[in-house]
C-alpha cells in the first residue's frame, strides 16, 4: 500500500472509532457502526504466520488473507489436510510443540494469527501449549502483534453464554475450557500486542456480514459463521481499536 493509502487507513479507523465510543446505546446506531466498520479499506499486505490453518476457522482465514493479497505461513502437522497451492503461501511441517517448526513460521511475520482447538491425537491443552511456543517465537524474534482465537464463556465472559453451555463449560467442555482460561492467560501476560477474539457458536458456510461484535458483556452468544469470523479477524491487524482486549463477536 502506498504512503497515502496508508494515512486514508489511519484517518479512516479514527473517525469509526470516535464513531463507536459516541454512540448511544442503540441496535440502530451499532448496526450503522458495523457498516461503517466493515467498509473499512483492507490493512496493507502483511506476512502473516497462521497457527490452526487445517481447521475450519483457520482454512477460511487463510482463504480470505490468501485472497486479500497477504503472504501466508502456515504450521500444519499433515500438509495433506491443506491441498491449497499459492505462490503467497509457505507451509512448514510440524507440530506446535515443536519449537523450532513454531519459530520457522513466526519468522519475518508482520503478525501471528492463532486459532487452536483440540483435536483427534492433540493433547488436552494443546491451545496454551501451544500459544506459549508461539508467544516464545514471537518475542524472541521481536515480532508484536498477536491476534488469538477463543470462546465466549472465556475469562469475563462466563455470563455472555446460554445457560446450556454454562452447564456443559462445568462438564463435558470443562478441560476445553480451562484450556482456553490458560490459553487466554498467557496471551494477556505476554507483553506483545494483543487482541482476543471469543466467537460464539461457529458455524459452516458463507458469511453474511450480519453480526454484533464488541465489548459489551450484554452481547450474547449466539452463531456466528466462520467465515465472518476470519473477516473481523483479518480486519484487526490493521486496526488497534481492539488492542489489548477481549471483543466478542456473535
Amino acid at each position: 500500500m502506498a504512503n497515502g493509502d496508508s494515512h486514508t487507513l489511519t484517518y479512516c479507523q479514527y473517525f469509526v472509532k470516535v464513531f463507536y465510543i459516541s454512540l448511544p446505546p442503540s441496535p440502530l446506531y451499532l448496526s450503522l457502526y458495523l457498516s461503517l466498520y466493515l467498509s473499512l479499506p483492507s490493512p496493507p499486505a502483511m506476512n502473516i504466520a497462521l497457527f490452526g490453518a487445517t481447521g475450519g476457522t483457520g482454512r477460511q482465514l487463510l482463504d480470505q488473507a490468501l485472497a486479500a493479497g497477504h503472504a501466508v505461513t502456515a504450521l500444519a502437522r499433515d500438509p495433506a489436510r491443506l491441498p491449497v497451492i499459492h505462490e503467497q503461501l509457505t507451509l512448514v511441517t510440524g507440530d506446535m510443540r515443536d519449537a523450532a517448526a513454531v519459530a520457522a513460521v513466526v519468522r519475518g511475520a508482520d503478525a501471528v494469527i492463532v486459532t487452536l482447538g483440540a483435536s483427534q491425537g492433540s493433547p488436552a491443552d494443546i491451545c496454551s501449549i501451544g500459544t506459549a511456543q508461539v508467544i516464545a517465537a514471537m518475542q524472541q524474534a521481536g515480532a508484536r502483534r498477536l491476534v488469538v482465537i477463543t470462546s465466549l464463556g472465556v475469562g469475563d465472559s462466563k455470563n455472555q453464554v446460554p445457560l446450556a453451555f454454562k452447564l456443559l463449560m462445568k462438564t463435558a467442555l470443562r478441560a476445553v475450557m480451562a484450556d482456553k482460561e490458560a490459553q487466554e492467560a498467557l496471551v494477556m501476560a505476554s507483553g506483545l500486542d494483543w487482541t482476543i477474539v471469543r466467537p460464539g457458536g461457529l458455524t459452516h458456510g458463507p458469511g453474511s456480514g450480519q453480526y454484533r461484535f464488541g465489548l459489551d458483556q450484554n452481547i450474547v452468544a449466539g452463531q456466528v459463521a466462520r467465515a465472518d469470523v476470519a473477516a473481523f479477524v483479518l480486519q484487526q491487524l490493521g486496526d488497534d481499536t481492539f488492542l489489548y482486549k477481549t471483543p466478542a463477536i456473535t
